[in-house]
């Protein structure tokens, strides 16, 4: 079964637009970010509206692993090397603030929420580990070194969190949804300045913000060149390990395990999207391995957006757009950038000052490695002689046969084998002819 652990939560439901209308701030997509700006705007009595194009948090934030955690793979001696002491430690502070700010919200919403250590391991060289641990010593950080692991095989040795979390997210959402102003079934299709319009009427707005996932406008920003998809790819196993905490390897293409209740989350098989990777196949073969008496539940994927630099694009969408504002690129960590996002940009919103928002700015420079294998990977699919192709820029589509779609492996677009799109950042369906 394709659905994730989550999908049976109830979650309320909110009319389409049916008419023009006029707001301060429009917020669209309604994952977890957008909703979070909108409890925020709500909260400070800011004038705001959300539209969803289907319903509330069944994209991305349906298919997470909801994880709430500061400790974002081996992120830390990365940004000492690349941005200095001052901007690695500002993201920490973000996490950490985003962290204790799901803890006091979710005493009051009944959402599973469990505080679980989190670690990285190796299954090999710790050389890695042993300098995040010195970064963290640096950053004034409590991290440890763990060497036993509660895991089915060998591990050199991990770095250790302590005091992380973990939740159900659509539980979370039902719990902060109700009572905001939000339209679902209620797609953008045309960006004008601050005037959008949808199937149902147009919007005036003063201010955007852009929580689509993926930003679905090209001329501002650049992150058509700056950013690209990932796949990840999860199975829900029964009469499997209890692992009392939030384990993820050193390497991108590692596995990743946690429990929710009954279930062990096994996490893995990914892929720059549009391309190959282990995806289920890789999972079971470990499941049936090292727990061969597990039964599998239900599986799902999902798709992150990934950064030049693994820091979170969230501010003014471009230099010249002072009244639209992104949140995108939270690299496999969207729950706890989710709300890292929300406080910036509602504090944006406001006029106020964020110590935060410098650290996160999506203006800052996009002079990486990255950025000329995502041009190189655009170019080669804008060039090949196939079809189908993607309505959003005209790259060649990859047919994905673990999960029977159609997939650009440019920016991520995703479409079912009928040409109904799944994944943003293409607005529209497939054309066959």
């Amino acid at each position: 079964m394709i659905n994730s652990v989550w999908t049976d939560t109830s979650l309320p439901s909110f009319q389409p637009l049916e008419h023009d209308a006029k707001t301060d701030v429009l917020i669209v997509g309604g994952g977890l970010a957008g909703l979070l700006c909108a409890f925020m705007l709500e909260k400070a009595g800011v004038d705001y509206m959300l539209i969803e194009a289907e319903r509330i948090c069944r994209g991305v934030t349906g298919n997470t692993t909801a994880k709430i955690t500061s400790q974002h793979g081996l992120i830390y001696d990365k940004l000492i090397r690349e941005f200095g002491e001052d901007t690695a430690r500002m993201y920490w502070q973000a996490n950490e603030t985003a962290l204790n700010r799901y803890r006091q919200l979710c005493r009051d919403i009944p959402c599973d929420f469990e505080t679980k250590n989190a670690y990285v391991y190796s299954t090999g060289n710790t050389e890695r580990i042993e300098r995040e641990l010195a970064a963290a010593e640096r950053l004034g950080i409590d991290a440890q070194y763990a060497a036993d692991l509660p895991l089915p095989f060998r591990t050199a040795g991990a770095i250790k969190f302590e005091n992380q979390a973990q939740f159900n997210p659509l539980k979370f959402a039902a719990g902060i949804a109700g009572g905001l102003n939000i339209h679902e079934q209620t797609t953008a299709r045309a960006f004008h300045g601050c005037n959008v319009e949808t199937d149902r009427g147009k919007i005036n707005a003063s201010r955007i913000i852009m929580a689509t996932h993926f930003p679905i406008i090209n001329k501002h920003g650049g992150y058509f060149l700056k950013m690209y998809q990932h796949r990840s790819y999860v199975l829900a196993l029964e009469n499997a390990q209890e692992v009392d905490g939030m384990y993820l390897d050193q390497w991108e293409t590692g596995l990743s395990f946690r429990n929710y209740k009954g279930f062990l989350l096994l996490g893995g098989g990914s892929h720059r999207t549009g391309k190959q990777g282990g995806n289920w196949t890789e999972l079971e073969a470990f499941a049936k391995k090292y727990y061969p008496k597990a039964v599998e539940s239900c599986r799902w994927a999902t798709q992150d957006c990934m950064s030049m630099d693994g820091i979170a694009y969230i501010g003014r969408y471009g230099r010249g757009t002072p009244d639209l504002y992104v949140a995108t690129g939270f690299n496999k960590w969207g729950i706890t950038s989710s709300m890292v996002a929300a406080m910036i940009l509602c504090d944006m919103i406001q006029d106020k000052k964020n110590p935060f928002s410098r650290v996160f700015s999506p203006s800052r420079s996009i002079m990486r490695p990255q950025l000329i294998a995502n041009v190189f990977e655009t170019t080669a699919n804008q060039l090949a002689i196939s079809k189908p192709r993607c309505p959003h820029l005209g790259c060649a589509l990859k047919w994905n046969r673990s999960e029977r779609s159609w997939d650009c492996p440019c920016h991520g677009s995703r479409f079912t084998e009928k040409g109904k799109l799944l994944d943003n950042p293409a607005t529209g369906d497939l054309n066959f002819k």
